[in-house]
């Protein structure tokens, strides 16, 4: 930002209804420029998006506190340390060491780079604060198992107008599920800088469609 969470977004409800290929240009959208793809919008069938919110909230009232939730208190440790960020390539760096403690999967990242309201999307929902994206990571780790989310190449894009740093991935993980689904996609996370190099969007994209992606959720082991 998320399917680098595949199984994030999908299950934690969180984030986009953009799809972005490997080379980022800017659009300006209202009043606000947004680093995008060339590529044109896809937009998710309302009855995805609403499967998706169901899951979330069964995960909600299934989901107990647990050891594992202790991840996303490290972030609020975090916040005796001042993190102020100089330029892009200081948020790179830092990026780099989130991906290094493998974020998407284990809710541990430095949420002092990010503004309070960034905007958080994948191809199957999008929402604002990143408060509310640590709770829906909060909620989705204890349901991952042998996750890991691989980080292939992180490369920026500048203008006057916005920053924009765009990381491609790789991520695995089995669900804590009775048919333990494994969730494999590749994907990319594009990361928009307010002047004061404050992460204000944080949009993923996948290899798969929204549908393709949930679909792995339920696709059930084969035997023999």
């Amino acid at each position: 930002g998320a399917m680098a969470v595949t199984a994030r977004k999908k299950m934690a409800g969180v984030t986009c209804q953009i799809s972005i290929s490997s080379s980022s240009t800017l659009r300006r959208v209202g009043h606000r420029p947004r680093c995008i793809s060339g590529s044109p919008e896809k937009k998710t069938p309302s009855v995805l998006k609403w499967a998706v919110g169901g899951v979330t909230e069964i995960l909600r009232l299934f989901s107990v506190p647990s050891p594992s939730s202790s991840s996303i208190s490290t972030n609020k440790d975090r916040s005796n340390y001042e993190v102020t960020a100089r330029d892009i390539d200081y948020v790179m760096a830092i990026l780099r060491s989130d991906y290094g403690n493998a974020y998407f999967v284990t809710g541990i990242f430095t949420s002092e780079i990010y503004s309070d309201d960034c905007i958080f999307e994948d191809p199957t929902i999008s929402f604002q604060g990143t408060e509310l994206y640590e709770s829906n990571l909060r909620l989705l780790v204890p349901f991952l198992e042998d996750a890991s989310i691989e980080l292939q190449n992180m490369d920026k894009s500048e203008s006057s107008q916005r920053d924009c740093i765009r990381a491609t991935w790789k991520l695995r993980t089995y669900l804590k599920l009775p048919w333990r689904p494994l969730i494999s996609v590749d994907g990319s996370t594009v990361y928009e800088l307010d002047r004061d190099f404050k992460i204000v969007r944080h949009v993923e994209s996948w290899s798969v469609s929204a549908v393709e992606a949930i679909r792995q959720i339920f696709t059930f082991p084969s035997r023999g």
